[in-house]
């Protein structure tokens, strides 16, 4: 009996670290305004794609943690947005928030790094405390409609990060998934946009 019960705490820890080690998978449920947060499960190995299979962002306004406007002039005020998609309900994404927020204070005056939290707008308190713990104090969207309401709703993973010009075209790949170099991850993915619209590379400030 004993060793029942030893073997059975041993398998509850085995899943737990499974569950807190792997990525998340979205269902395509995001619409505003929310009546219930998206669903997430596991997923080990999630996959990458390519960016504008996902939509655009020419024609959307959006709204921020604070309750301010976000739209495409904000987009169009920067060479590159960097987007980050995650969730309350994704530890994973919660995880990496630090190394995002490191990442968007190094970043030069022409990019930018916003995110999104899908279920936020649910617990608009416990993502204020997420992101204050993380130490992100910038742009957070939470509803939107137009483009930004397409591109929430055809996302299947999070996190998913995505890249985008000034004239709102997502370029490159997504990156789907926690990264372990989630700064040389981000800095190939901002570079390899600022390429495509001919725009010189950036280095990140030291």
């Amino acid at each position: 009996m004993r060793n029942g019960k030893i073997f059975s705490f041993f398998l509850a820890v085995l899943l737990l670290t499974g569950l807190l080690t792997t990525g998340c998978v979205q269902k395509n449920t995001y619409a505003p305004p929310p009546e219930q947060p998206p669903e997430t499960v596991d997923e080990a190995s999630p996959e990458t794609g390519t960016a504008a299979a996902l939509g655009s962002l020419k024609d959307f306004s959006a709204v921020t943690l604070e309750g301010e406007a976000f739209t495409v002039d904000d987009i169009a005020a920067k060479d590159v947005t960097v987007i980050n998609f995650w969730a309350l309900s994704c530890p994973p994404c919660i995880r990496e928030l630090p190394d995002i927020a490191d990442f968007s204070k190094a970043l030069p005056d022409n990019v930018q790094l916003v995110t999104v939290c899908l279920d936020g707008a649910w617990d608009e308190e416990a993502t204020r405390t997420v992101l204050s713990g993380a130490g992100f104090d910038g742009v957070t969207l939470l509803s939107g409609d137009g483009d930004f309401l397409a591109l929430c709703s055809s996302l299947m993973y999070t996190p998913t990060t995505v890249f985008v010009d000034s004239e709102g075209t997502l370029l490159g790949d997504a990156i789907i998934g926690a990264q372990e170099d989630l700064s040389g991850t981000f800095l190939r993915g901002i570079n390899t946009a600022l390429a495509e619209s001919g725009k010189a590379e950036i280095s990140l400030a030291e």
